[in-house]
């Protein structure tokens, strides 16, 4: 593994969509990418960020996604949206519905913004945290390629879907529960096998359904579900939400996030927002009560306290990253 060393988050940002713009990508939504992936890296989720920037630029040269696609949408209800990546990348779509919810929700009471034809999400924990912070609370579902099967079955169908929430309380920053469906999330997995570092036992299984510490053995097959039985059928749920009312691939049939070839993954995202005083005032002050309660806990933390921990100290020091990953970076295009 190289070394480390510390960089702004300007910097980041500059590396970031420099090397997208060299890969066919707009400049305007090489700067929304790169704004997730340093959102990404301030949480201290490094799978979701800077480790994504290669395979999402040769995904772009490919043509697998479309560095210069417009995201549509259109409202078709009061308190729905439907957006349209166009197979393009999924944040300047996610863009669209951060614009959108909290006015819907606070007009409507709730709203859902529903993303097909789309690409990897993220860290999913920054969109509705984002919207928590314009003062709704937010639920996220998204689907990912095929990787984790059905509780009894081999063959995978279910992604690492990540589920999100996050609620505002008041002048204290939001309380933010971020969950992948697997054991852990995915890109850990792809983080190790780029440095090369073995991964915990149970965690994932090789191609033929053995427990596995190796993290490229484990890319090629399956993730073992959180919760055994529970996992699985909460991954269903999901795909059924961003997927089976949006219009998506579900997960068996979209490609990887990882490599440049086939199709373009066309995977979707649901996100609702709701306003807290939806059912009469003080929802807010509510939520903000039990906060205070899981806080007063001994031994306690509340859900998103250590990414928001992570990011002061990364933007009042800078981020500390991979030196040979920034050098691969650089590279990209050059």
């Amino acid at each position: 593994m190289s070394e480390a060393r510390t960089m702004s988050p300007g910097a980041l940002t500059d590396l970031i969509r420099g090397a997208l713009m060299r890969s066919r990508t707009s400049e305007i939504n090489a700067a929304s990418v790169a704004g997730a992936l340093l959102a990404a890296e301030l949480a201290g989720q490094n799978g979701h960020g800077l480790r994504r920037v290669e395979a999402y630029s040769a995904q772009a040269r490919a043509g697998k996604v479309d560095g210069f696609a417009t995201p549509a949408s259109q409202v078709l209800r009061p308190g729905a949206m439907a957006i349209d990546a166009a197979n393009g990348f999924a944040y300047p779509a996610m863009d669209l519905a951060l614009d959108w919810l909290p006015g819907a929700a606070k007009s409507q009471g709730i709203a859902i913004a529903g993303i097909r034809r789309s690409h990897h999400c993220g860290v999913a924990g920054v969109i509705v945290e984002a919207l928590a912070e314009r003062g709704v609370a937010a639920l996220m579902v998204a689907n990912a390629p095929a990787a984790m099967a059905p509780w009894g079955g081999r063959q995978p169908l279910f992604g690492t879907d990540p589920i999100a929430f996050a609620a505002p309380l008041g002048a204290e920053d939001p309380v933010v529960v971020d969950i992948s469906l697997s054991k852990v999330a995915r890109g850990k997995i792809m983080a190790a096998a780029q440095k090369g570092d073995p991964i915990p036992e149970g965690w994932a299984l090789d191609p033929d359904g053995q427990p596995t510490t190796d993290a490229k053995a484990a890319m090629a097959g399956t993730m073992i579900p959180l919760g055994d039985a529970k996992g699985t059928a909460l991954a269903l749920m999901v795909e059924l939400l961003c997927a089976g009312l949006t219009g998506a691939n579900y997960a068996w049939q979209a490609t990887s996030f990882f490599d440049d070839k086939g199709d373009p993954p066309g995977t979707g995202q649901a996100i609702i927002a709701i306003d807290p005083d939806a059912f009469g005032p003080g929802g807010a002050d509510r939520m903000a009560l039990m906060a205070q309660m899981v806080t007063a806990t001994e031994g306690a933390r509340l859900p998103g306290r250590r990414r928001q921990q992570i990011r002061a100290d990364y933007l009042a020091n800078g981020v500390p990253v991979d030196a040979g990953l920034v050098q691969a970076i650089e590279a990209i295009g050059a």
